[in-house]
């Protein structure tokens, strides 16, 4: 009996055609037309399809991040397996990375998707889709559970996988850690041991009146992206700065942090590089050691737009009046890099 794998289907490029009035490529094919587009499936699982939402992945929101793992959670509680997600490639790692945080049902999230458009020659969503569908079956990964991304015939985890490239096939990568796995002729190749590497937060979800501020050091970068913030009438629950090196500032930028610290906003430390973590070296104004001593947070090796849904994700696990949020962010990030 083949095992059963639902797929989610979220829109993206693999879903995309040309528009009618030529205004550029749109989501519009639905998940059993992907799915009758791989008749090969069928030889490594029994299939249903959930069509959740039809976006483009730069459209993507925390909502829409959350019907996916709900969808996950249902799959589960109607027999499947286990879950593959086609999803838009702009923030597949960032959906991907919300499900290994929260997903409490056990089983292996897939995610897949495509840089060459549904209706291109050569496109390589099909491809991409029975490399997820024949992970999503492997007894390995369902022993294992956890969130991963398949795409270009390698299986990466969640935890450490990013977009780096525009348009090539072999956009993603993992820095530093490699990927879990890959298709080869004679199936899946494993080269490290599956599993959930992210630190989880159980259950929680994104509130979408949550605001958490992205902002990123630069040459010459001031505040006033963060005093515009703390002075707007919807305010910020907290702020992550995609910082330079290991995690610093600009010495405006840092003032402007160190007055949302006073004010209660928790920050957040990351760094604009792919590979390494943030460590408090550097003093002075702006320096990432000055701010960790302000009472900034540091996000260990995790990307900015990884660290934002973290953050968000702890600031939401609060009251209404958020009275705990900074602690909450702090504890989310204790160990955050030592799960591996």
């Amino acid at each position: 009996m083949q095992p059963h794998v639902r797929i989610v289907s979220t829109g993206g490029t693999i879903a995309s055609t040309s528009s009618e009035d030529d205004t550029g490529k749109t989501p519009s094919v639905s998940g059993d037309d992907l799915v009758d587009a791989v008749p090969e499936i069928a030889d490594y699982a029994s299939i249903d399809v959930d069509d959740v939402c039809q976006v483009s992945g730069f459209q993507v929101t925390f909502e829409n991040a959350r019907e996916i793992v709900d969808a996950a959670e249902r799959a589960a509680g109607e027999g499947a397996v286990s879950v593959v997600v086609t999803h838009g490639t702009d923030t597949m790692a960032e959906s991907a990375y919300y499900a290994d945080v929260v997903v409490e049902a056990g089983i292996p999230v897939v995610f897949t998707g495509a840089q060459r458009p549904f209706d291109q020659s050569g496109t390589d969503g099909p491809t991409n889709l029975l490399t997820a569908v024949r992970a999503a079956a492997h007894d390995r990964f369902r022993e294992a559970g956890g969130s991963y991304l398949a795409f270009n015939d390698s299986v990466h985890a969640a935890r450490w996988v990013v977009k780096g490239h525009t348009s090539k096939l072999e956009t993603f990568d993992s820095p530093t850690a490699g990927p879990i796995a890959e298709r080869t002729p004679n199936g899946i190749r494993f080269l490290r041991e599956p599993g959930r590497y992210s630190a989880p937060i159980p259950g929680a979800r994104v509130d979408p009146d949550v605001r958490v501020e992205l902002v990123t050091n630069a040459m010459g970068v001031d505040g006033r992206q963060i005093e515009r913030a703390l002075e707007s009438d919807a305010g910020v629950d907290a702020i992550v700065v995609a910082g330079t090196g290991l995690g610093n500032a600009t010495g405006e930028l840092g003032a402007a942090l160190e007055d949302a610290l006073d004010r209660g906003v928790p920050v957040v430390l990351t760094s604009r590089c792919y590979a390494g973590t943030t460590a408090g070296l550097y003093g002075g104004p702006g320096g990432a050691n000055t701010l960790l001593e302000a009472g900034a947070i540091g996000g260990g090796d995790l990307p900015a737009w990884k660290a934002r849904v973290r953050t968000a994700l702890a600031v939401s696990a609060t009251d209404d009046e958020r009275p705990n949020a900074t602690e909450r962010v702090r504890n989310a990030f204790e160990g955050v890099d030592s799960v591996v």
